[in-house]
């Protein structure tokens, strides 16, 4: 699996200089000079490989100097590429509190009394807050808020859940209204 390390938003000055968002928690060594990134490019452009020469913060993003890229058309050319990394090459390390999107997409996710609620489908980061696609035994997907009140317990091996009446299962939520 590719991991997006960072986006190319558009070029800067005249000497081919990219701005990029950065996507990772690690800019220092995906970045750092002389490091090899490997750019998906936009539009069906396949990919290519760049080095960087330099790398400086600005304005909250990162402003990339690729040996590759020598003038503002060719960096101009690049608006939209992704530096990927591969997932494999990837680890969170040692600290149980820590772990990628991509290690715990496949693991079980249990409610707190213990009950299969399904498997850990991906993780949505959005701007107000990230939620958990969980696939349930009968397929649909459920958006589990990705809160500790609501996931109290994350680990590599398994999630447990403590959801709100009616967030698993809605026509369980109905009844138990009627009664």
């Amino acid at each position: 699996m590719e991991l997006v390390v960072g986006r190319v938003a558009k070029s800067h000055g005249i000497r081919g200089e990219v701005v990029v968002d950065v996507r990772t928690d690690e800019p220092q060594q995906r970045f750092a000079t002389g490091a090899t990134l490997r750019g998906k490019l936009p539009r069906g452009g396949g990919e290519r490989t760049f080095t960087v020469t330099a790398a400086r913060d600005h304005a909250g993003r990162l402003l990339l100097s690729l040996k590759e890229i020598a003038d503002r058309s060719a960096a101009d050319a690049l608006r939209g590429t992704l530096f990927l990394v591969d997932s494999a090459d990837v680890d969170s390390g040692d600290d149980p509190d820590e772990f990628y999107d991509h290690e715990l997409e496949g693991v079980p996710v249990t409610h707190v009394d213990g009950t299969h609620v399904g498997v850990l489908e991906s993780i949505l980061h959005l701007p107000a807050n990230d939620l958990l696609s969980v696939r349930t035994p009968d397929n649909r997907e459920v958006l589990v808020p990705f809160v500790r009140e609501i996931v109290p317990t994350v680990t590599r091996t398994g999630i447990v859940i403590d959801p709100p009446d009616g967030l698993i299962d809605p026509d369980a939520a109905d009844e138990a209204g009627e009664r």
